[in-house]
């Protein structure tokens, strides 16, 4: 494993998830928030991001997190391996609220400069619906995939913890 993409919806523990596997295996850690949103939350252009995420996937060896459906075909083809975050959305919705109120006025570790935590009920909402309208997506991309990649779906905090300990120490590196 020395591409790896974690996937799932916003909430799921993405950038904590790579963080902690990041200091398990020295990889460098890549959240696509952070070369995505310029600040105020502004977009880049469509050819922009996807020249951005095209330079990203050139590294020999990374971590990279984040959901942007429009690159991920991309990512996956780059990744040795796949972490899908398949969390309940109860729980996605209450970590998008906890961070509101622990991150509110400023701008989180995993997030660009200038994009202050915000509460949004847009954004709420596509958290909400993520397991209707964007997981059948994430889950026939990852299934033609499946052959060719690893895919590792963990379906609860339980779950993420224990591949996590399981994982620091082992050598699947080598």
């Amino acid at each position: 494993m020395k591409k790896i993409l974690v996937i799932g919806s916003s909430g799921a523990g993405k950038s904590t998830f790579s963080r902690r596997l990041g200091a398990a295996t020295g990889l460098q850690v890549i959240h696509l928030d952070i070369l995505h949103w310029k600040p105020n939350w502004t977009e880049p252009g469509k050819e922009e991001w996807r020249q951005t995420v095209e330079d990203a996937l050139k590294g020999e060896a990374w971590i990279m997190d984040g959901n942007f459906s429009g690159t991920m075909e991309m990512r996956v083809r780059a990744a040795d391996t796949v972490i899908f975050l398949d969390l309940p959305r109860v729980l996605c919705v209450y970590r998008i609220l906890k961070r509101v109120v622990t991150y509110r006025k400023g701008t989180r570790p995993d997030m660009a400069e200038g994009c202050d935590e915000k509460f949004d009920w847009k954004f709420l909402k596509w958290v909400w619906n993520y397991p209707q309208r964007t997981k059948p997506k994430v889950e026939a991309l990852l299934r033609a995939a499946e052959n060719e990649k690893t895919v590792i779906r963990l379906k609860s905090r339980s779950e993420v913890d224990k591949f996590l300990t399981d994982f620091h120490g082992a050598s699947v590196l080598k």
